[in-house]
């Protein structure tokens, strides 16, 4: 077997895309079985590939959440005399939910028990300050646990300017992205509705063909409504709706999203808490009369 910096010995390759391959590994130094995205040696030379493998590292290793394939090292090494990046994750056992949506649409308590696990993923992003970018169907793995998020290649923290190109998948793009805002949780949002809608029906929310098309819908057209689909709660159609609004501020939170999903389905999920604080009361003496005065703003 392979052997990354002395520690990582490649096993069975998992996956293979355009920038890298993915293989079951075992971590010699801790003992256990993790997953390896080992970037091809050309795109380890590529620095903007690069900066996207080490940037899924570092956004993925800033917090912890059950729906989140965890990140465990990023690292460099030289295999037959040539330089490659590898990132070691989680080892999940699981479809892709590209893959299980292939035959047509899940039923609707999978595909909200599914979008209420990914909110929550998100969800904990937001909180600690990360906008995904890039929510999909090839971006979600279907574990015996649940659903996992994976890829914060493409990730950004809150507020950060756009890019010259906008990085993602057309068909989940919100609207504000198109025109380069600041990175957004409002985006994810947007993206998770598109997500909903396309599990609950096999197709996305606007008859389109061509990227062209679907981006023009993403500013102009509202979204299609759902089709009546025995069982499904008015509320998340409602809900679902209100993710594909052009308005950012109309959307809900991702906290609330997987709240009102999970709730739904009778489920739980783990997202940040909400903190509210109750007014501090007012210092006053004990035995102080009590005065009616004319407050002056």
């Amino acid at each position: 077997m392979r052997c990354l910096s002395g520690r990582y010995h490649l096993g069975a390759k998992l996956g293979e895309g355009g920038m890298a391959s993915v293989w079951r590994a075992h971590d010699d130094v801790l003992d256990r079985d993790v997953a390896v995205k080992l970037l091809t040696p050309e795109h380890a030379a590529d620095p903007e590939a690069f900066d996207r493998a080490r940037n899924e590292a570092r956004s993925g290793a800033r917090f912890a959440h059950p729906n989140v394939v965890a990140v465990y090292d990023f690292g460099t090494s030289r295999r037959g005399g040539r330089g490659t990046a590898y990132l070691v994750m989680e080892l999940v056992e699981g479809p892709l939910l590209v893959d299980a949506m292939r035959a047509g649409p899940l039923d609707w308590q999978v595909a909200v028990r599914i979008c209420a696990e990914v909110g929550a993923g998100l969800a904990a992003a937001h909180g600690h300050g990360i906008v995904h970018r890039d929510v999909k169907p090839a971006n979600v793995v279907l574990t015996p646990a649940g659903a996992k998020i994976l890829d914060f290649g493409v990730a950004a923290p809150v507020g950060h300017p756009s890019e010259r190109i906008v990085f993602g998948t057309p068909a989940y793009l919100a609207p504000e992205r198109l025109d380069t805002g600041p990175a957004s949780p409002a985006t994810d949002v947007y993206a998770l509705g598109v997500l909903l809608y396309q599990c609950l029906t096999g197709r996305i929310p606007w008859p389109a063909s061509t990227d062209e098309q679907v981006l023009r819908a993403h500013r102009f057209t509202p979204p299609e409504a759902l089709p009546p689909i025995p069982g499904l709660p008015p509320e998340i159609a409602e809900l679902c709706t209100s993710c594909l609004s052009k308005v950012p501020e109309c959307r809900p939170t991702a906290v609330a999203l997987a709240l009102i999903l999970a709730a739904a389905v009778d489920v739980s999920v783990h997202v940040p808490p909400v903190l509210t604080h109750r007014p501090r009361p007012l210092p006053h003496a004990l035995d102080a009369p009590t005065l009616a005065t004319d407050v002056i703003g």
